[in-house]
């Protein structure tokens, strides 16, 4: 009989144990959790978790400055594809991921067409074209864009790129603008249908969405080369160009990109990514609670305004709501940033609400998990 007894004992435990592994593989970061971090924080830890940096001349260097700066993602453009093998590039992403205490988001320009940092190196996609998002939606339609969203996130997550800054959610009616052929090409109601659908076949594959380019480019010159305006009212942009946004939103999208454009009506004195205004616009009236990011800082637009007002771009971007900064101006950025809290024109509070938002986005993209939290508080 003790036998017996012994025999079914070790049978139920047999049964019991895949479930307790299960449970512990599929452990999710608490957002009590995510607060305890932040709390161990440095104001410094903080703030580095809110940039998103460029990679260095060579993957040595790229990083050696992910460790030394500790920053809260990187940025691939096509130089970073080139020349390697698949293997090879996924190696290198997880070097980088080694250097930090907390996980990289690590993002790249993927909207298919004249924006497409896989084209840069076909090697390690097969040699796949990809192919605007107008010629996709001409070919497939709307399933044929939500099909496609699905295939190029499953790339970029074998890859181990977690964020795409795609998809543009700009409607412009003019061929001839600056962001025409790289929009849908259709109505703002068409478009809004397109990029619901777009949003979770994308983001279903632990790849977070970047709506952009809020609050929407319109027929607006480059901002990559000097300043950009859209006139439109405001209530112009509340009926056509925040309806794509507004479904994207809907549709879950994790992440906004916001432009450097001028929208005079809205706010007149600070381009959009440095516009309080504009980014009160994106949580109050279209109640986004994701992460905000704005577009790059480098730009033609942003370098000029910083030069011609004496002003810290990085610091405009946090005191207008920006969680996120596309930025390589770490090194005295962050100093800045950290005066500027000092001198109570930036509250801490602030900076803390934007690396929840940032940790949130890591824990949910499947990157940041028990087992981070625990080499993190034990460091």
């Amino acid at each position: 009989m003790k036998r017996i007894s012994i025999i079914l004992s070790a049978f139920i435990l047999c049964l019991i144990m895949p479930f307790t592994v299960v449970n512990a593989q599929n452990q999710k970061v608490s957002n009590q959790q995510l607060k305890t971090i932040i709390k161990k924080m440095s104001l410094q830890q903080k703030i580095a978790q809110m940039y998103i940096i460029s990679t260095q001349a060579n993957q040595q260097n790229t990083a050696a400055a992910i460790q030394k700066e500790q920053p809260g993602g990187i940025i691939l453009f096509g130089n970073d594809f080139k020349d390697q093998t698949k293997q090879q590039f996924v190696n290198n992403l997880n070097n980088y991921q080694k250097q930090v205490k907390l996980p990289l988001l690590i993002g790249t320009d993927q909207e298919g067409g004249s924006v497409s940092r896989l084209s840069a190196n076909p090697e390690l996609t097969g040699n796949r074209n990809f192919p605007s998002p107008q010629q996709v939606y001409q070919t497939g339609g709307q399933q044929g864009v939500a099909a496609e969203a699905t295939a190029v996130a499953e790339i970029l997550h074998s890859l181990q790129i977690n964020l795409n800054f795609a998809p543009v959610a700009d409607v412009s009616n003019n061929q001839q603008s600056f962001i025409y052929s790289r929009t849908l090409g259709l109505s703002y109601r068409q478009t809004a249908a397109v990029i619901k659908a777009e949003i979770p076949a994308m983001q279903k594959n632990h790849v977070a969405a970047s709506l952009k380019h809020f609050p929407g480019y319109g027929s607006a010159g480059d901002t990559h080369t000097g300043f950009a305006t859209n006139n439109k009212s405001l209530k112009e942009f509340e009926k056509n160009d925040f309806v794509p946004f507004r479904a994207g939103i809907q549709a879950g999208a994790q992440v906004v990109l916001v432009s450097h454009i001028f929208a005079n009506a809205i706010d007149a004195k600070y381009p959009a990514s440095l516009s309080p205004k504009i980014h009160r616009i994106l949580r109050q009236k279209l109640h986004f609670k994701g992460v905000i990011i704005t577009d790059d800082l480098t730009m033609g637009a942003i370098t000029k305004f910083a030069t011609e007002k004496h002003v810290s771009a990085d610091v405009l971007a946090v005191k207008a709501g920006n969680d996120l900064l596309l930025s390589n101006d770490l090194p005295t950025g962050l100093p800045a940033i950290v005066q500027a809290v000092k001198k109570h024109q930036i509250r801490e509070s602030q900076i803390n609400d934007s690396v929840y938002r940032i940790l949130k986005l890591k824990r949910d993209l499947g990157i940041l998990n028990p087992q981070n939290i625990k080499i993190y508080q034990n460091n």
